[in-house]
């Protein structure tokens, strides 16, 4: 079995015991949080290995590195094959700074964009102008309603209900 396979069986497990489940993520997400400082201390330099290399680089099991690759696989210049992942799959941690940024105010992850190391990345300016172009990329603005009787929105020229607004 795929290693994010395994990874969702257990993370991901609404049958078992809810106070496990729980503990499970709040150690990924403390552990996380220390990858992602480490990683953004040198965000330039395209971190590779097998997965196995990672897990024991950052100190965390090759569980939790394989939900840390699947999480940061949308951010990364070259996508890892995280579907047919092994312990012995070379990937790589190549990410694309403003991407990542994006992807972690989408998942409404605090503790990651508002880590200190962002900092020395972006400038204050940046940050907010980055994270109000993600938040209002997932805003749905309607367009004004159109009456029958308003002129058509496709310029005709004829009133909305002899053109564009039959049925």
């Amino acid at each position: 079995m795929a290693l994010l396979e395994q990874w969702k069986k257990v993370a991901y497990n609404e049958s078992g015991d809810q106070n496990k489940l729980q503990q499970l993520w709040a150690a990924y997400f403390q552990q996380e949080k220390e990858i992602y400082a480490e990683l953004l201390k040198n965000p330039d330099e395209v971190v590779t290995g097998t997965v196995k290399e990672l897990a024991d680089r950052y100190g965390v099991t090759v569980m939790t590195m394989t939900g840390f690759l699947d999480g940061i696989n949308d951010s990364l210049k070259e996508p890892n094959p995280i579907e047919e992942m092994e312990e012995d799959t070379e990937v790589n941690l190549g990410f694309d700074k403003e991407r990542l940024y994006k992807n972690m105010v989408a998942a409404e992850a605090e503790w990651l964009y508002n880590l200190e190391e962002w900092n020395d990345i972006f400038d204050e300016e940046t940050k907010k102008a980055l994270y109000k172009e993600q938040k209002s990329s997932t805003t749905i603005v309607k367009g004004d309603k159109v009456y029958p009787n308003d002129p058509c929105p496709c310029g005709s020229g004829k009133k909305y209900k002899k053109c564009c607004g039959r049925k």
